[in-house]
């Protein structure tokens, strides 16, 4: 099998190799050809450096699209994506990356279709910001797609992009709509999500953290690990039992900043709670207001998926897979 990762130099992109090289055969294959794709070096581990490529490309620059799948890949996991705040900042580069890129991804994969038979598994990363207000206490999988990002609204296009492409057989596509993934490892990006990380991530390692956004916002979460498992449950996963729906609302935890905070004190003490500065930011404030708090992901659950059940397990995943079991 010939697996194609998009955005593998990102958290989840690089995650999800990693996994891919402690199980060779998680993908429900074995694979025997592995590309990595992003905007920057994927990192490559040493278990599969023997059959892996990994490429330096911009997916939305004419022609990269129809080079990635020449080979043929048999599984697409399209993780590229320019991040929340930043898409809302920079229209042009938001719109350019998350739906031209997306589109010329997807009419590649029929391109090759059109000259012998070919349909990939393509899994998306989409996201609970196709979701916009006002919202109903729980969201079901019946509520309705009307984002209020920009972010949002590239999603939600790519979501019946590829629903469409899927119902004509260009390819087997499934659309993973993603909580916010918290603990997110490494340095704070510009998704407008950040600050969930941060306020825990730093004072865990006693470090300063802001937070932008009153104790009592509420919001959707599930841990990179969980992120992880979604997209390796979506690549074996019998599409048949999706049917033409194929847009998925992951199931997540429901939780406020003060869970959060209480969760870090749990494990570092007031002296880490201490870290947490408080910064309002009218605009990380407004764009957090317009977001969903609480899902009933009834669809995705019983098709297999799952995630946290508490801050706490949310917490001590990161400190297991990031800060091998210690805190500061």
């Amino acid at each position: 099998m010939h697996v194609l990762i998009l955005g593998a130099a990102g958290m989840i992109g690089r995650k999800l190799v990693n996994r891919i090289a402690a199980e060779p055969a998680v993908l429900g294959r074995t694979i025997d050809r592995l590309t990595l794709a992003d905007a920057f070096q994927p990192p490559v581990p040493e278990a599969l450096k023997s059959l892996s490529k990994a490429l330096t490309v911009d997916l939305a620059t004419s022609g990269i699209a129809a080079k990635l799948i020449e080979d043929r890949p048999d599984m697409i996991f399209h993780l590229a994506a320019v991040v929340s705040g930043e898409a809302e900042a920079d229209f042009d580069k938001g719109y350019t990356v998350n739906l031209d890129g997306t589109r010329a991804l997807f009419d590649a994969i029929r391109q090759q279709g059109l000259k012998s038979a070919y349909a990939p598994r393509v899994i998306f990363a989409s996201s609970i910001a196709v979701f916009g207000t006002p919202f109903p206490d729980v969201i079901g999988d019946e509520f309705l797609t009307a984002p209020l990002t920009s972010y949002g609204t590239q999603k939600a296009i790519a979501e019946l992009l590829l629903a469409d492409y899927s119902r004509r057989g260009i390819f087997d596509g499934i659309g993973i709509r993603l909580p916010t993934i918290c603990v997110r490892p490494g340095a704070p990006n510009k998704a407008a999500s950040g600050f969930f990380s941060n306020i825990l991530r730093e004072p865990l390692v006693g470090k300063e953290a802001i937070l932008p956004v009153s104790d009592t916002v509420r919001h959707w979460f599930a841990s990179p690990r969980s992120a992880v498992g979604f997209f390796v449950h979506a690549a074996t996963l019998d599409t048949a039992k999706v049917g033409p729906r194929r847009n998925l609302t992951m199931p997540g935890l429901s939780a406020l900043v003060s869970d959060e905070i209480d969760s870090l004190r749990r494990v570092g003490g007031d002296r880490a709670v201490a870290l947490i500065r408080r910064e309002p930011d009218p605009m990380i404030e407004r764009i957090v207001a317009g977001w969903p708090t609480r899902f009933d992901a009834e669809r995705a659950c019983d098709l297999g998926f799952k995630a946290e059940r508490s801050f706490d397990e949310i917490v001590q995943a990161h400190i297991e897979d990031e800060l091998d079991g210690r805190v500061a």
